[in-house]
């Protein structure tokens, strides 16, 4: 019998590893997972600015509502420029050669600062102060959501771009599969501990809360970043060069005219799917009158439906399937499942509700990670570099999912104001009104979706023909958030 070999053990070991396999000679493991910090960090500040600031102005501090909803959208407004950071980031040019480094730690400065004054910035606000103007408060709250939106983006950005710069093609999959968890993961857990923390609030506990979370998260960006990043000393010549524009860049990234319509196509489509991103759950519990727990189990059905279009564009696209025709398939799931939402109102129809919802995830799941293949086989030639194509598909998926959201509650509240009052009939005076006129708002965005992307269709691209990763292709984990 063959004796086994001595590192026979520990093979099987980090085979058994998650995304051990993602892991290269150029790219070891412990460095590829030190890098993902930044996610956790990322998720951490996410939680922060979507979720737990969120309640705390407006149950503890009785903050109105639309000052919330107006200090939330801020960072939102950051998000376009996500496409000129990834392209400084792809020309920025320093003595010791380093690109990426300084925009994950200046990044990690922005970041961290506006967590740092966020706390005080919220106590004015909800008017506890003593001294200096009443809109002292507006205007540090402001400052302190902007600046840890500019680092947000900043640092997500560049660790993405630096990601794939360090990666190869064989395993660029899997090293962004990885980044993907660790951002949840980050959300996940930095919720649970921030939720427990503020258990018992009080304004010291606000303070020691939200300002601890800016250390950590500028300790594991430090530590994400440390020696990624290898030094290449530029003469002087070189860093005399003159630096290519931005606008010749995006003229060279665009060039094809395929990508300013996949852009279109991602932005339509990310509005479309997510105006009623706010609005399900509240539509169980006002028209079908669903208690708490089942409207809660409404957002595991979404995320279920999600994760099974997901695997199965995977599925599709492991065979080599047509990226264009599956992206079609998302929308078309999408004018199924909207109407079967809409037929649950007149019904009364709870299980019809849940069906409703989980195609919707369903076609989420599908359309986003369809979009996800065409963006990452996006031309990137000379000036255009992988910064400003993963920047362009950021700016253009969180730019439209912000006023989607933005878009929907004001339509909500516009229609069911006057539907309410009578002005359209007895008839449409319900609480449904509003909710259904957003999901027929839908419906028709849908539609100019798929109108926008029939071209695309009939071009008729392969993933593996843009790849260049022989059988493989692009697969699910390539999304770069």
């Amino acid at each position: 019998m063959k004796p086994r070999s001595p590192h026979f053990l520990p093979s099987i070991t980090r085979r058994m590893l998650p995304f051990s396999d993602a892991a290269s000679l150029d790219f070891p493991l412990g460095q590829l997972l030190r890098l993902s910090l930044f996610q956790i960090s990322v998720g951490m500040a996410s939680v922060m600015l979507l979720g737990t600031l969120n309640r705390v102005m407006i149950v503890e501090l009785s903050v109105p509502a639309f000052i919330v909803a107006t200090m939330i959208a801020l960072p939102v407004l950051i998000a376009p420029f996500r496409a000129f950071l990834g392209f400084r980031s792809d020309n920025y040019r320093s003595a010791i050669g380093w690109k990426r480094i300084p925009y994950l730690w200046f990044g990690s400065l922005w970041q961290m600062g506006g967590l740092a004054i966020m706390p005080f910035s919220l106590m004015v606000l909800s008017g506890d102060q003593t001294l200096g103007p009443t809109w002292a408060g507006e205007v540090l709250a402001a400052l302190a959501f902007i600046m840890t939106g500019i680092g947000l983006h900043m640092t997500q950005t560049a660790g993405l771009a630096l990601a794939c710069d360090r990666s190869s093609d064989e395993n660029r999959s899997r090293v962004v599969a990885l980044l993907y968890v660790m951002f949840l993961l980050g959300m996940g857990i930095s919720a649970l501990i921030i939720g427990w923390l503020l258990r018992d609030f009080s304004s010291l506990v606000l303070i020691r809360v939200v300002q601890g979370a800016a250390i950590v998260g500028l300790i594991l960006n430090l530590i994400a970043l440390w020696k990624q990043e290898s030094m290449n000393p530029m003469s002087k010549e070189d860093l005399s060069l003159p630096k290519p524009g931005f606008r010749l860049a995006w003229s060279d990234l665009m060039k094809s005219g395929q990508t300013a319509r996949l852009i279109c196509v991602v932005f339509l489509g990310t509005i479309a799917f997510n105006m009623q991103d706010v609005l399900l759950e509240p539509f169980g519990g006002e028209v079908l009158n669903l208690s708490v727990g089942k409207t809660t189990l409404l957002t595991a059905s979404w995320a279920f439906g999600a994760l099974l279009g997901l695997a199965y564009a995977a599925h599709r696209l492991d065979r080599n399937g047509d990226t264009a025709k599956l992206m079609r398939g998302g929308l078309i799931v999408g004018l199924v499942a909207f109407p079967t939402v809409i037929l649950s109102a007149p019904l009364g129809s709870a299980l019809l509700f849940f069906i409703g919802a989980l195609l919707i995830g369903f076609g989420a799941g599908l359309f986003s990670v369809a979009t996800l293949i065409l963006a990452m086989s996006m031309p990137i030639s000379g000036i255009a570099g992988r910064g400003l194509a993963i920047g362009a598909w950021g700016a253009a998926q969180a730019t439209a999912a912000g006023i989607s959201i933005a878009l929907g509650g004001f339509i909500r509240d516009f229609i069911n104001y006057h539907a309410m009052r009578g002005s359209w009939g007895e008839a449409l005076a319900t609480p449904a009104t509003g909710y259904s006129f957003v999901y027929h708002s839908e419906i028709a965005l849908l539609i100019v979706t798929l109108l926008v992307l029939m071209p695309l269709i009939r071009q008729g691209r392969r993933v593996a023909s843009k790849t260049d990763q022989g059988s493989a292709g692009i697969r699910l984990a390539d999304f770069p958030m």
